[in-house]
């Protein structure tokens, strides 16, 4: 039987705990003998736990206590509040899992032990919906097998990438802040569809729908971004005039701008 303890039941908790029963669920190892804990203050937030069958703690201090690993589940500015609570609880067999944007392993190190055994996590909220894009990096003495358990969790929910230590900031922009700027964008169209006086619901079912297939040609067709572009752009065409005004407006400086400023946010959240 595996330990998994969660501190914090927020959203992202929340979504992890039900990728790991919908996994148990199914047969997938090493997923299928598995007892879940959580603690969270806000007992709203436990309520909802009773469906999944999560036994409930008293204290962040109990979630070590009895579990393995150990997801740290919270908001970064609340991480110090939380280890400072549980500084002498980890020992040799735990496995402090971090979803803690911008929380290196040398801080969690710091608030334990040296040798404590990290893996660091970058989800994003799609795993509520089994759709998500999760980042791990493992930090050293963590063994393979613990951190490929962790990373059999998260792809319990979605796609999942392994990353070095060092890019565990760069890459928030690029999945888990990403889906607030898709969201962004994605309201600019409906907002013009709405504009123009085109129902928005049917703009949103559609652009909607235009962002899976696009997603889908960029993983699966086999061509460069150049060429997917291509193949949607006639010359002297609809597209290539709307392409102009994106690059005169300046679209790739734009979002270039808004992953420094996500990774310089992670690294002040860091300190």
């Amino acid at each position: 039987m595996i330990n998994i303890g969660f501190i914090g039941a927020g959203n992202m908790g929340y979504a992890i705990m039900k990728g790991i029963c919908a996994g148990a669920q199914n047969g997938q190892q090493p997923l299928a003998d598995v007892r879940l804990f959580a603690f969270d203050p806000d007992s709203e937030k436990l309520s909802r736990l009773s469906e999944l069958g999560v036994t409930l703690c008293e204290s962040e201090r109990e979630i070590f206590e009895k579990s393995k690993y150990v997801f740290l589940a919270v908001k970064p500015q609340q991480l110090e509040e939380v280890m400072d609570k549980v500084t002498d609880c980890a020992d040799n067999e735990t496995v402090i899992v971090s979803i803690c944007a911008g929380i290196t392993a040398e801080y969690l190190k710091s608030k334990t032990f040296p040798d404590a055994k990290v893996v660091l996590v970058m989800p994003n909220t799609p795993l509520l919906l089994g759709k998500g894009a999760t980042a791990l990096a493992k930090a050293e003495p963590c063994s393979d097998e613990e951190f490929s358990l962790v990373c059999s969790i998260f792809a319990s929910c979605g796609k999942i990438a392994v990353v070095s230590q060092d890019k565990m900031k760069e890459i928030i922009a690029i999945n888990g802040s990403s889906p607030a700027f898709i969201y962004l964008y994605a309201q600019a169209f409906i907002d013009y569809a709405d504009s123009v006086g085109i129902d928005a619901q049917a703009a949103k079912e559609l652009f909607a729908q235009s962002l899976i297939g696009a997603a889908a040609m960029m993983t699966d067709s086999g061509y460069s971004m150049d060429e997917l572009i291509r193949m949607v752009s006639s010359k002297g065409g609809t597209t290539i005039a709307g392409l102009d005004k994106l690059r005169e407006n300046g679209l790739e400086k734009a979002v270039t701008d808004c992953c420094k400023a996500c990774t310089e946010r992670a690294y002040q959240l860091s300190k």
